[in-house]
């Protein structure tokens, strides 16, 4: 019989709330909150994740920051942690979670725990909330595959804005320009 240590159990009926995450010293690293449900991502981030964070950082404008490990507070039942999100929130080394109002992008990369969240769940939260753009990264064979949406606002439900392999082109929320190649390839010494 397994026993479930008593830091799992939520501190009330309804569930856990998005506060809590702060308290929870003993939850494994990269735990999530949705629905009021403790998620813990099992899949950890790959070397890319970071070239990633690093070519979207190069690229924002003054003001703008590329974040990742970071969670984001939908409401009180919903905080993810998204794999990278772009803030225009000011610094804060205190921070522990980001606000809808100041992102820009989320992006989540799809892993095999992570699939319906990813493609149904957190799209739909994420778009419910007012995040203007999600990206959905997908590796679909040996080349890396980005489907991006856009914040239709009066429906507050997101609409392709287009599937990209090899290379991603947007002028949105800044101009961006990705050769998704080389987040996967060595870099050339």
């Amino acid at each position: 019989m397994t026993v479930r240590p008593n830091w799992m159990s939520p501190p009330r009926a309804e569930g856990w709330h998005a506060d809590d995450l702060d308290e929870l010293d003993e939850a494994p690293r990269h735990t999530e909150l949705i629905d009021g449900a403790l998620v813990f991502r099992l899949v950890p981030q790959r070397t890319w994740h970071g070239r990633l964070v690093t070519a979207l950082t190069a690229q924002a404008p003054s003001g703008i920051g590329v974040e990742r490990e970071m969670t984001l507070r939908l409401d009180k039942h919903n905080r993810p942690e998204p794999d990278v999100i772009v803030t225009s929130a000011a610094f804060d080394p205190d921070r522990t979670w980001f606000s809808p109002a100041d992102v820009l992008l989320v992006v989540e990369v799809v892993s095999p725990e992570s699939t319906h969240r990813d493609r149904t769940v957190k799209l739909r939260k994420y778009a419910e909330a007012g995040i203007p753009h999600y990206w959905l990264v997908d590796e679909e064979d040996i080349s890396t595959t980005v489907h991006t949406y856009e914040l239709d606002a009066p429906t507050r439900t997101y609409v392709a804005a287009g599937i990209f392999r090899d290379t991603l082109e947007r002028p949105v929320p800044f101009p961006i320009s990705l050769d998704l190649g080389a987040l996967v390839r060595p870099k050339s010494s």
